[in-house]
């Protein structure tokens, strides 16, 4: 991107700015959760055709994140951003309209590749963002999607238990959702590529650079799917709870992630990204014992809300420490994205498969020991110094931002 000098608030603003285009972000996917039994019984579809049709998602957005750094190439961040968190938004009324499992896929297809491209643009522009304030601010960004994603739940929820057509839910919902973006997206920083830089491909495997930052953000979405999916079903079935308790484990696992990601920040800045991510890691693992050794509720609630304030800063580091491992930061990011996705659809399946033959215990025994590896490998997470072009003072810049 060509450097140009931002003052400081400017650059406040568009901290602001990109923090609300993560809550809008994850609104999307609140809504689209809440709504998905609504979804089956419209397109007609068994269980086992709709845990088909939800891996689409993953697969979309796998298969399109690379092209999100051609496109801000193109365009420049900021209309690129927009663009993108548009189509995001408005994907969501495709899969409410689906009727039958062949246009689910295609939906569903389309919704998570419009999520992962308009994911990688907005973090590219947070890692930025972080680079010029010069402190961290990407677990707090991660924790407003948390914010945004619980604010779309409770809509849904109330939607559904009014009985309303997720059809006009989703309309309405896209309507308002692109507009926040919209507007959002006016103050978010205007970078573009210098004339000189060479466009990134438009498919291309992770960077090395990647890779290892990728495995550790694959460990921390493998613990946080695993306990999203099978909290409520490890305390009914292993430790025989009741419905509104097994679900209890679930919202306090949530909480304490959105909680951790929103505080996350001032930590990092005291102790450093690679200490932090290893008393995270201590954390998670502590979570996971207790899970694994739990012979009452209680216990095993206290350690699902220990796994989500352990993993909750991990993926948000990975971002930024991605952001800063090479010379072209939408490529890295695009990679650990592709990597943590592929977390995220491995990890309910893979720990369903274990269950069924072994037991749950064993299922989250591999969580847990996931969870230690991140004590191991949080070094991986340490970079040089942000590098982004540093704000300044209004009375000190020589060249001011432009103004949106």
């Amino acid at each position: 991107m060509s450097e140009v000098t931002y003052d400081r608030s400017e650059v406040r603003r568009a901290r602001y700015a990109v923090a609300t285009v993560f809550a809008v972000h994850g609104a999307v996917t609140g809504s689209f959760a809440t709504r998905v039994p609504w979804i089956q019984e419209h397109a007609g579809v068994s269980a086992g055709q709709l845990g088909l049709a939800l891996a689409f998602p993953a697969l979309g957005a796998s298969l399109a994140m690379p092209l999100a750094g051609r496109i801000s190439h193109r365009f420049g961040a900021r209309t690129a951003l927009r663009g993108l968190l548009a189509l995001w938004t408005l994907a969501l009324t495709l899969p409410s309209l689906a009727p039958n499992l062949l246009t689910l896929c295609a939906a569903l297809f389309v919704y998570g590749a419009t999520a992962g491209m308009s994911d990688v643009a907005m973090n590219a522009l947070g890692v930025e963002v972080e680079n010029r304030l010069q402190k961290s601010i990407m677990s707090g960004l991660h924790g407003m999607w948390s914010v945004g994603a619980l604010t779309g739940s409770a809509a849904g929820t109330l939607a559904a238990h009014l009985g309303a057509d997720a059809r006009l839910h989703h309309l309405l919902a896209a309507a308002v959702l692109t507009v926040a973006g919209f507007a959002a997206c006016r103050w978010v920083l205007d970078l573009r590529a210098a004339q000189d830089e060479e466009a990134p491909p438009r498919f291309a495997l992770p960077p090395k650079s990647a890779l290892l930052i990728g495995a550790v953000g694959f460990c921390a979405v493998f613990a946080e799917g695993a306990s999203l999916d099978w909290s409520a079903v490890y305390l009914r079935d292993v430790l025989d709870t009741s419905a509104g308790a097994a679900a209890a484990s679930t919202t306090g696992f949530t909480l304490t992630m959105a909680l951790a990601r929103i505080a996350g920040d001032a930590v990092i800045d005291r102790f450093g990204a690679v200490r932090t991510v290893r008393v995270s890691g201590v954390l998670a693992t502590l979570g996971g014992v207790l899970v694994v050794a739990a012979g009452n509720p209680v216990v095993a609630m206290c350690g699902f809300a220990l796994l989500g304030l352990g993993i909750a800063v991990v993926v948000p580091l990975a971002f930024a420490a991605a952001g800063r491992s090479g010379p072209n930061p939408s490529q890295a990011i695009a990679g650990v994205a592709t990597i943590t996705y592929t977390s995220g659809l491995v990890a309910p399946s893979a720990i369903g498969t274990l269950a069924q033959a072994t037991s749950l215990v064993v299922s989250f025994t591999l969580v847990t020991v996931l969870a230690s590896a991140l004590v191991a490998f949080a070094g991986v997470l340490r970079t040089g110094p942000r590098k982004g072009k540093a704000a300044v003072s209004p009375t000190d810049a020589a060249v001011p931002g432009p103004r949106p």
